[in-house]
């Protein structure tokens, strides 16, 4: 496999700045001997940008998956001359498999540990106990408790418990003030001391990190770095799950013992913490593998909306859990996704629509909807959670 260094179809910079240049580029990978043109045509900021722009080099993947790749992500955090390798290093994962994990990502090991303890902590109480912050009690925020069964994938019921989160918002928020769904304010267990300020210091920096990431995906399509939070996540719409995985119920379902069943993420991108037990598969060309937890790493997943926004260049990826039968596991799920009201549009690329309509686990095109983020999202989440779309939405 080779790969050529993008290049800009329009003229290169000179020392004239009074002089109104087109600086579009056309980004291109060389596979074998044949160049084939991929990335949005992207019209950058100034000749600088075009010189950082057209410098990275991106990958297509031709041979199978048989693990994910690991990519150091500390030059995009910390503003490196290296982040458009980096960015580089993301594209090829996300046409080859639409999952990765991220390692220097500068997330506190201290506050994953934390969360972890306390997540323990609560799940171990009795369902009576847990129940107090049902969801059904979190309203339109769509926050709080839900037990064993509680949440449906395909219409069948996940063998896993949880509580939902989001960005933490008062009532005189115009979204939360105006009766928008999924947002509010959230819902925190009594008496369990430190669980509120770790999940909401959790949130904050896992937002900084989606914003960071969002930078780096649209370097990896030919983008300006600011492309996603100049039309989607300037204010992103921000959930975050807990998972337990009980082992002691993996014997319940004697085909696999799932604890979610297969399929893909709804939005832009999704961050996953997720503790040594393992159980996360992902589906890939080549069939299901493993993606086993990595030390102070996070699994990342493209969602349908880039899948859609990329016209399927980047595809959303199924997925699915298997169950430990030896111990209980725990998840993170962190979505970064877009503003709620957003309107998702089609970036202009360089290649034609690849629509996965047939291959997908629910044979469902994410190109044929319109409409704004949250009209998609309702009509997912409606399947998930059937008896509260009816009762708070």
């Amino acid at each position: 496999m080779m790969c050529r260094c993008l290049r800009s179809t329009g003229p290169q910079p000179t020392k004239e700045p009074s002089r109104k240049r087109d600086y579009s580029l056309n980004l291109a990978v060389r596979i074998g001997n044949d160049s084939v043109a991929l990335l949005a045509r992207s019209k950058p900021r100034s000749a600088t940008h075009l010189r950082y722009t057209s410098v990275a080099c991106l990958y297509i993947m031709t041979s199978e998956v048989t693990h994910l790749p690991i990519i150091d992500i500390s030059p995009l955090v910390e503003g490196g001359s290296n982040r458009l390798d980096v960015a580089g290093q993301i594209s090829r994962a996300c046409r080859e498999a639409g999952f990765f994990y991220i390692k220097g990502h500068g997330i506190d090991k201290r506050l994953t540990r934390q969360l972890e303890d306390l997540s323990r902590e609560f799940f171990a109480r009795s369902t009576d106990e847990k129940l107090d912050i049902g969801m059904e009690k979190g309203g339109r925020a769509w926050r709080g408790y839900f037990p064993v069964g509680g949440e449906l994938t395909s219409g069948k019921p996940d063998l896993k418990e949880g509580l939902y989160f989001g960005a933490e918002k008062g009532e005189d928020d115009p979204q939360v003030s105006s009766g928008t769904p999924m947002h509010g304010r959230n819902l925190f267990p009594k008496n369990l001391p430190g669980f509120r300020n770790a999940v909401l210091t959790y949130l904050t920096a896992m937002t900084s990190l989606g914003h960071t990431m969002m930078k780096g995906i649209a370097l990896s399509l030919g983008l300006s770095e600011g492309y996603f939070a100049e039309r989607y996540t300037g204010d992103p719409l921000i959930l975050f799950r807990i998972f337990n995985y009980p082992a002691e119920l993996a014997s319940i379902d004697p085909d696999g013992c799932w604890g979610v069943g297969e399929h893909t993420d709804y939005g832009l991108l999704t961050i996953l913490g997720q503790d040594p037990t393992g159980g996360l598969q992902v589906r890939t060309r080549r069939g299901w593998v493993d993606a086993e937890p990595v030390a102070d790493a996070f699994v990342c997943n493209i969602g349908d909306m880039l899948d859609r926004m990329t016209g399927g260049f980047y595809h959303s990826t199924a997925h699915r859990v298997r169950r430990s039968t030896h111990r209980d596991r725990l998840a993170f799920p962190f979505f970064f996704d877009p503003n709620f009201n957003a309107e998702v549009k089609p970036i202009e690329m360089n290649h034609p629509l690849d629509d996965n309509r047939d291959a997908r686990w629910d044979r469902q095109s994410v190109h044929d909807f319109s409409g704004t983020y949250g009209d998609y999202l309702l009509s997912k989440v409606g399947r998930v959670f059937p008896h509260l779309r009816r009762e708070v939405l």
